[in-house]
């Protein structure tokens, strides 16, 4: 794969160190992340479980340090312990930000998706239609190859200065009786939409006892908030007529929340062991990576390395060992995240790394750093909770915040860079 980004990379003078506490990129982007305005008041949502995708179209990127600071071509960075180079000095994001998690209403709980789109004089179908949108514009969406039609009406939001429009899988027609005034405004003015066809599935999909034996992928596959697969959403936008479009030029925008996350809730498969390995008693497991047995049709814990890459003997020469079928670990950490502590957005050229969080929970932060041939960029944010762990491919940015006001415990181990 060939590095496709628009980014540069800001050359650090020898002997220098940027200011890291003056416009940091990771809190810029947790400040894009609270403006989210959602359809109904918040406790209607499970907290823990919304998920943001904020697409971002050109990064700036630190360059080396020391002697190596006029190396600013990534595929040459070869300097394995030179953190600096991996740094995000800022970003500039796209007209689009997207949003998901669970919704409980009526006695109901299910998933929800929110779209929006940016308002104002600068944004790309503002331009083509001369500026002209007005109070509402259009979009086409297919959820898991699932497409509207006829497209969907957007209102705007004067608070929120965005075309928005919040989809729930509410199965019901009596959901006005369950909203609190907001919910029932955003429903009035179409921002709020009721969707099962196209968000479907509820919680109760993986129930403990739907889950035995099975491997998760099989359960509920068109889930919108399906555990481990992942949700691909394809979008064009148009102003109300239907005349000018923005949808890189007909292509259309593909976008994915894919985050590898892991943990007590998302699991390859789950059982019961009696007399483990001879022992006594009863062992229940959870898969979480695996890339053998019933797995090895889908492993996911190796890689292809890039002419750019190192693999996991050190070098550039992948003849011999064109892919890699594990995951390298030459490093384990154990981390105290203090309260208000944030791991920086920053980007692996090389290594495959895990997060997991052993207590307390963060903010974890993934997201492409160069662009992907099926996938726009994004920064894709989650809760991550105890016992549940995050797996970064090579190239991948990231980042984790601890937003609470104790210590989070995380182990870290990864490989190659």
């Amino acid at each position: 794969m060939n590095i496709v980004h628009s980014d540069v990379v800001v050359r650090v003078a020898p002997g220098t160190s940027p200011d890291y506490n003056r416009a940091s990129s990771l809190i810029q982007l947790l400040n894009l992340m609270e403006r989210t305005e959602l359809a109904a008041e918040r406790e209607l949502y499970l907290a823990y479980s919304l998920q943001y995708l904020i697409p971002f179209e050109h990064l700036e990127l630190y360059g080396p340090s020391g002697s190596d600071a006029d190396i600013l071509q990534p595929e040459r960075q070869d300097n394995k312990i030179d953190f600096q180079k991996q740094n995000v000095k800022s970003f500039l994001t796209s007209d689009i930000q997207i949003a998901r998690g669970l919704v409980s209403v009526g006695g109901w709980m299910g998933p929800f998706l929110r779209i929006s789109y940016r308002g104002g004089p600068d944004s790309k179908l503002s331009v083509k239609s001369n500026h002209q949108l007005g109070d509402r514009i259009k979009l086409w969406l297919s959820v898991n190859d699932v497409n509207t039609s006829p497209l969907l009406s957007v209102p705007y939001n004067e608070v929120t200065d965005r075309y928005e429009i919040e989809l729930w899988g509410y199965p019901g027609n009596d959901v006005v009786n369950h909203l609190d005034n907001k919910g029932q405004l955003a429903l009035e003015r179409g921002e709020l939409q009721l969707r099962p066809d196209l968000i479907q599935g509820n919680v109760n999909d993986f129930e403990r006892d739907q889950l035995n034996e099975k491997y998760m992928i099989e359960v509920a596959p068109k889930n919108a908030m399906h555990p481990i697969l992942p949700l691909r959403l394809r979008m064009a936008w148009a102003d109300a007529a239907e005349q000018y479009w923005d949808s890189q030029d007909g292509a259309n925008y593909v976008y994915e929340f894919n985050m590898r996350q892991r943990g007590w809730d998302n699991f390859l498969g789950v059982g019961i062991s009696p007399n483990p390995h001879g022992g006594v008693g009863f062992l229940e497991y959870r898969n979480l990576f695996s890339n053998y047995g019933r797995y090895a049709g889908r492993p996911e814990l190796g890689r292809t390395p890039e002419s750019w890459n190192f693999n996991a003997f050190g070098n550039k020469n992948h003849t011999a060992n064109p892919v890699e079928n594990f995951m390298a670990v030459d490093y384990m950490d154990l981390h105290i995240l203090k309260p208000s502590c944030g791991i920086g957005l920053h980007r692996h050229r090389d290594n495959q790394e895990v997060f997991m969080m052993l207590d307390g929970r963060g903010l974890m932060i993934v997201g492409d750093w160069c662009k992907m041939p099926e996938r726009e960029r994004c920064f894709e944010i989650r809760t991550l909770l105890p016992g549940h762990l995050a797996m970064l491919k090579g190239g991948q940015l990231h980042g984790l915040m601890n937003l609470t006001d104790e210590d989070g415990s995380l182990f870290m181990f990864g490989g190659y860079d």
